[in-house]
């Protein structure tokens, strides 16, 4: 029986030429990781509510996702980190939706609240990458955006507060808001 023998070991050695990966493509992925996975881990951290081994898998399967698509990997398409950030983000989705399908599982890191709509997911989303946004900001950008829009205070009441003439207050939300875009869109987020 040799020529079993031989188209089977033909077969395993295709199969496995099939799915190992080129030298190029694991030096990309080695490249790809380096100059990603520290800031793509600390996103998907905060999407996952701090649960390092749920933002691990999240990582991995993104990265997955880049070698798989490396054409969306492309600069002339956008920023790279950007569309990481965006696939991490409707992973997390993806992956809450499908948690909270299963009727009976219980969740210890959740609050004993029923789970909220798909609607609350997409706020909760939202809110997590506007925080990420706003963290990086400078703090004198970071706390006036705090005073002005989600203390709701007026010009002057955030000047009194922040010790600053009213102009410094709008002059300082008018660059704010212009680096809180670049960020958004540095992060993925459009519209």
């Amino acid at each position: 029986m040799p020529g079993r023998t031989s188209r089977r070991t033909h077969r395993r050695t295709r199969r496995s030429e099939e799915t190992a990966i080129s030298d190029h493509e694991a030096h990309l992925l080695r490249a790809l990781h380096d100059e990603h996975a520290e800031a793509l881990f600390a996103h998907s951290l905060r999407l996952v509510n701090g649960d390092r081994q749920r933002a691990e898998d999240l990582v991995q399967e993104t990265l997955l996702r880049a070698w798989r698509h490396p054409e969306s990997l492309d600069p002339r398409r956008g920023s790279v980190r950007a569309w990481l950030f965006t696939t991490a983000r409707n992973l997390a989705i993806d992956a809450w939706r499908r948690r909270s399908s299963r009727v009976g599982e219980v969740y210890p890191d959740e609050l004993p609240e029923p789970p909220p709509a798909v609607d609350e997911t997409e706020r909760a989303v939202e809110a997590w990458t506007v925080a990420e946004a706003l963290n990086r900001l400078s703090p004198t950008h970071r706390e006036v955006l705090v005073e002005c829009f989600y203390q709701g205070r007026s010009v002057t009441e955030a000047a009194s507060r922040l010790g600053v003439p009213p102009g410094t207050v709008k002059s300082r939300t008018h660059y704010a808001l212009r680096s809180l875009r670049l960020v958004l869109a540095e992060m993925g987020v459009t519209g």
